[in-house]
């Protein structure tokens, strides 16, 4: 697989702009306060299907041959990649089947289902419900959309990076979360576009931190999937999107699931947003490096707001209301 370069990010934003909306990118004071820095926070929860991902699926969907659209498609989720494909498929008029861990995020799953894709349960991990999904593929032969390995997909997810710095060109970082790390790997291909000293810094859970050390090691790792934010649990790292962060990330770093809850209830209180934990993290991270990022110009991505109840409710009952 060829990396995506910065003029395929441009064709995705033309591909995609028929169908969604420029999603805000605002400051908050009290945001700012907490930081120390002046922080804008792109707002991708606003997205139809409230994650980022869409993006990618518009962009990767509107490019199938017809002979793929007549086979159908099939992918792995523990839901805001599933909901991307779900729509997409929508929209270009074909079949699609997702595959996800039998305790889902139950409103994702209504979402993919609301947007007429098959739900297909397997597995109590994203990991179990991707290895049935390649499975089936080869079996039925769907036209498998791999959630990391698409240069499509990170192409269109790129588009949201390019619209941060279209909107703040003096960004001097960009803090991004990493499950597979398709979202890491189109902001490092947009900020290089752009400008190549923005300061690109992924984020993981320390307990799904398999992407991180396959970063560090320079090589695919496999590791417990443990944390309970769903858009942040892999425990199998992904080879495109890690030869593009190998090559172009800054840095990487790993947050706890505490950590996530505490920024989750701070975006509530102080930015007016519902977050994901996955859409959460990066500002876990902003305030873990609130002593490097002090005066600077910093964006975070909130990636998606498809937040449980029990999530919210954890969060709030765990962390203090400031």
């Amino acid at each position: 697989m060829e990396f995506p370069q910065f003029p395929d990010v441009l064709l995705a934003k033309r591909r995609i702009r028929p169908y969604l909306l420029r999603t805000p990118f605002y400051s908050y004071p009290a945001v700012n306060q907490l930081i120390g820095a002046e922080v804008f926070i792109k707002h991708e929860n606003c997205q139809p299907v409230g994650a980022f991902k869409i993006r990618g699926g518009i962009n990767l969907v509107s490019q199938l041959s017809p002979e793929e659209r007549s086979r159908g498609i099939i992918s792995a989720s523990t839901g805001n990649h599933g909901q991307s494909v779900a729509m997409a498929a929508r929209l270009f008029g074909v079949k699609a089947r997702i595959v996800v861990p039998e305790k889902a995020n139950p409103g994702k799953v209504a979402s993919m289902q609301g947007l007429e894709a098959e739900v297909l349960f397997h597995g109590a991990t994203f990991d179990e419900a991707r290895l049935r999904c390649e499975s089936l593929a080869a079996e039925k032969g769907y036209r498998y959309i791999h959630s990391g390995d698409e240069p499509l997909l990170i192409a269109g997810v790129a588009t949201e990076t390019l619209e941060m710095l279209e909107d703040q060109p003096d960004l001097q970082a960009i803090i991004v979360p990493v499950g597979g790390g398709s979202g890491a790997a189109g902001a490092c291909i947009a900020a290089r576009g752009v400008n190549p000293r923005i300061r690109v810094i992924a984020v993981q859970s320390e307990a799904s931190p398999a992407a991180f050390e396959s970063w560090r090691q320079r090589k695919l790792v496999d590791l417990p999937n443990r944390t309970f934010a769903e858009g942040l649990a892999t425990g199998t790292a992904f080879a495109l999107p890690q030869a593009i962060l190998g090559e172009l990330l800054h840095d990487f770093i790993l947050v706890s699931d505490a950590e996530i809850m505490q920024a989750m209830v701070w975006m509530i209180t102080r930015a007016h947003t519902l977050a994901e934990a996955a859409g959460a993290a990066p500002l876990a991270a902003a305030y873990r490096l609130r002593s490097d990022l002090r005066g600077k110009k910093v964006g975070i991505i909130c990636s998606g707001g498809n937040t449980s109840l029990g999530h919210l409710k954890n969060a709030i009952d765990s962390s203090p209301l400031v």
